[in-house]
């Protein structure tokens, strides 16, 4: 049976990460809120400013592993292990990506990076902590927008491996 997909009240049209969950029926929040470019981290801000604690609230990385982009979601609370998210994917190396080449191959800026409805879909690891959640957050695509759904459809949307990537 399909779900309803929630909508803000307000903050405008869909992103492409939005319009992906609706087309696939996915009960989704989009959470809005003002970004400051001045904070230090992107995903720190929206945690703060939904009020959700910060290992619910993740971020989207992109990394080169063996020559191919991969996409790597982790709670904004800790960092990206690069070793961890290149045996998920059963590589050998991992680096974080040239943001340029990240924004231009998923359609999205820095800091607005969804897992969702990027320009090309590219391996996707999301950290195995998700799954003690009912709900996450991650990027709806643009800074200062958050969508909140179950991470079980994040990862059947996305294709994710499910792996401790995480560091705290």
């Amino acid at each position: 049976m399909p779900k309803k997909s929630k909508k803000q009240q307000s903050g405008g049209g869909g992103t492409p990460a939005t319009v992906a969950l609706t087309t696939a029926g996915v009960d989704f929040t989009v959470h809005a809120y003002d970004h400051d470019p001045a904070h230090p981290s992107y995903g720190e801000e929206a945690a703060e400013a939904m009020g959700v604690s910060p290992d619910r609230v993740f971020k989207t990385l992109v990394a080169d592993v063996d020559g191919a982009l991969t996409v790597a979601v982790v709670p904004v609370a800790g960092s990206l292990d690069l070793k961890a998210l290149a045996t998920a994917v059963g590589g050998k190396r991992a680096a974080m990506a040239d943001p340029a080449l990240a924004e231009r191959t998923t359609g999205y800026v820095r800091g607005g990076i969804s897992p969702l409805g990027q320009r090309k879909k590219l391996p996707t690891v999301l950290d195995a902590s998700a799954s003690a959640h009912p709900t996450i957050c991650v990027s709806a695509g643009r800074r200062g927008l958050e969508v909140e759904l179950a991470p079980t459809a994040l990862a059947t949307l996305t294709n994710a491996t499910l792996a401790p990537i995480g560091r705290a």
